[in-house]
């Protein structure tokens, strides 16, 4: 059987060898590999690694059977001395061609030449273009530094005393319009969304007490039920059950590695969710909460979450979704859709030729806040407007959505509009979403939103 040879056998033994222990001074002159401003290693280089040395001259020359360095064959059309030593592979074009390929006639040259300088030209274009693209994202950054800054300022100084009076006026609703800073954005949440249900830290800590009590137990139990349930259990149940919380928790802003277990605030959002669960066991747990929680999270201490998650919740439309109500769903799709034809009529025609109803994009978007949909800092804007306007900014959000991607949208089929609206694009920036709301009006035939909304609930309730 013949022998078979590895991949190390292809190689010298030696070739990896050690620097000898006393290497003579190699000449300074040697031809060293100059393609990329490489020269020959010199002894006196203390940045050259001593263990890829070449070996001198002088050992090079000796008969001994087993050289320390042995002579490799010189490839074929090597070239002997390279005078240049560009300093990257553009240069090269510049270059005489190889000795064992014909010269480059005058004409050639020149228009290398020229084809050279036309991309050095270019590249110098791009250069300076990529420049002043970054000078204006930094003049962005410090004018947005600088607007927050003294929004901060104002909104300390000025609104948040004196909050009864102010949060009404233009003055202040075209600064929440602007963004919220994020030093008072928890706070101005909090007194904007309420507390009509008068829930108290004491109140938290009782009900998360009796959560941390129902996890005992249900850690204990769970062998037992798990033996012998007959998968009769109410859907309540199932959807308040520690392991439902649990995997959503898991899958909550996963790209941040905070709510994961291990994370800083995974237990405080387990907390959480466990403490609405036994406050409202009539609703339990749904999955979407947990990215409302999580955002409230980390915009507020965790009583101060608790409560305004509780009494968010607890708005009509969070409500009607959070119950599954499906006949007040469907009356918010159907508003939805009045405004959608009003403002977008073309895009409206394609969903509706494509059978795109809004319950396969909205519920994901209502039930999260659009918290797992937008980039995290774009959707903090969006629950900003929320806080002014109320559900109305809601879908008047999702319109905006719309229009903003209504070209890219039209050209789509059903399968790609349901993955493209489901997934947004995470450069999705803020200032153009917010241009794309400014321009979507939410008037139809002189109707507002909340007029429309209660005559599509009237007539449902009177054809019933």
């Amino acid at each position: 059987m013949p022998k078979r040879f590895g991949i190390a056998d292809f190689f010298t033994r030696s070739l990896f060898s050690r620097k000898p222990k006393e290497p003579k001074a190699s000449s300074h002159n040697a031809t060293g590999w100059r393609l990329f401003g490489k020269t020959a290693a010199r002894e006196d280089d203390p940045t050259t690694d001593p263990d890829t040395q070449q070996c001198p001259p002088e050992e090079q020359e000796t008969d001994s059977d087993v050289s320390p360095c042995p002579q490799l064959p010189p490839a074929a059309g090597r070239r002997k001395n390279l005078e240049f030593e560009p300093l990257s592979t553009t240069a090269l074009i510049l270059e005489d061609r190889p000795a064992n390929l014909p010269a480059k006639s005058l004409e050639e040259a020149q228009r290398h030449k020229m084809e050279y300088e036309e991309m050095v030209a270019g590249a110098k274009r791009r250069e300076m273009k990529e420049a002043q693209r970054k000078k204006r994202q930094m003049k962005e950054r410090h004018r947005q530094e600088d607007s927050i800054s003294n929004a901060m300022v104002v909104w300390n100084n000025e609104i948040l005393p004196h909050w009864d009076t102010m949060k009404g006026t233009r003055r202040v609703r075209d600064l929440w319009w602007q963004g919220l800073p994020p030093s008072v954005r928890g706070k101005v949440w909090s007194l904007a969304i309420g507390n009509e249900l008068n829930i108290t830290p004491e109140l938290y800590e009782i009900f998360l007490s009796r959560a941390k009590e129902k996890w005992r137990s249900y850690s204990e139990t769970s062998s037992v039920n798990d033996s012998e349930s007959d998968g009769g259990a109410s859907l309540a149940d199932r959807e308040s059950s520690l392991d439902l919380i649990k995997l959503d928790i898991s899958r909550t802003f996963p790209s941040l590695f905070i709510f994961q277990k291990g994370g800083p605030y995974h237990d405080l959002l387990h907390s959480v969710l466990g403490a609405y669960t036994c406050y409202r066991p009539d609703i339990g747990y749904v999955q979407g909460m947990s990215f409302i929680a999580a955002v409230l999270i980390l915009n507020l201490e965790e009583a101060e979450a608790f409560i305004t998650f509780a009494n968010l919740l607890n708005k009509p439309c969070q409500m009607a979704f959070f119950r599954v109500d499906h006949e007040l769903m469907l009356k918010y799709f159907a508003a939805f859709e009045v405004f959608f034809e009003e403002n977008l009529p073309r895009l409206f025609s394609h969903f509706q030729t494509n059978s795109l109803t809004p319950d396969l994009y909205l519920i994901d978007w209502i039930f999260t806040l659009y918290s797992k949909s937008l980039p995290l800092d774009v959707a903090c804007r969006v629950w900003d407007v929320f806080c002014r306007d109320g559900e109305e900014s809601l879908f008047r959000t999702g319109l905006g959505i719309l229009r903003l991607f209504e070209d890219v949208l039209l050209q789509m089929d059903f399968i790609h509009i349901a993955q493209f609206l489901t997934r947004l694009p995470e450069d999705l920036q803020a200032h153009t979403l917010f241009t794309a709301m400014a321009n979507t009006h939410m008037v139809s035939r002189n109707r507002r939103w909340a007029q429309v909304s209660i005559t599509l609930r009237v007539q449902g309730n009177v054809s019933q």
